[in-house]
């Protein structure tokens, strides 16, 4: 008996056969319903972390999440939020502005203002509405529930009965 194998000879090998998949159950197998995602999250969203102490101006579109120290004008089309901890120095304004930590300089242009109880402002508000929880601190002006739209047509309609 010989011990090499003779290349000529033929043997009934099956070829090989590609994987199947197993039988996944139907309601597994369904492409998941899209889920409805509340409008903070598509925007991106940056941070200053807390241990982080930046000098400059902040812009843009998105939402900033500022946990370390930062002085200069924040001007955001999205929200700013104040880590407790956190300390600004500097002019806001964004459209919803939440304040756990210090703030020196002033809001304007805001739709919301949250001051949670651990919150401190120094420096003016104004804003479409203002949220001040129970222990929170402002020391300054502030202005809120006044909509432009209201107070253009209230000074348009005391100039239309004053022509009459």
């Amino acid at each position: 008996m010989s011990m090499w194998k003779d290349p000529g000879a033929k043997k009934d090998i099956p070829a090989p056969q590609p994987p199947q998949p197993a039988a996944t159950p139907e309601f597994l197998s369904a492409a998941p319903a899209p889920v409805a995602t509340p409008e903070r999250s598509t925007a991106k969203e940056s941070l200053i972390s807390a241990d982080l102490a930046i000098e400059g101006k902040i812009e843009g579109a998105g939402h900033v999440r500022i946990a370390g120290k930062f002085k200069g004008d924040v001007n955001v089309q999205g929200d700013l939020t104040i880590e407790l901890g956190a300390k600004v120095n500097g002019s806001v304004k964004a459209k919803k502005v939440t304040v756990a930590g210090e703030l020196e300089g002033n809001i304007d242009s805001a739709t919301q203002v949250d001051v949670l109880a651990s919150g401190a402002i120094t420096g003016d508000v104004k804003a479409g509405a203002v949220t001040v929880a129970n222990g929170a601190r402002i020391r300054g002006h502030v202005d809120f529930g006044w909509n432009d739209d209201r107070a253009k047509s209230a000074k348009g309609g005391a100039e239309h009965s004053a022509a009459a």
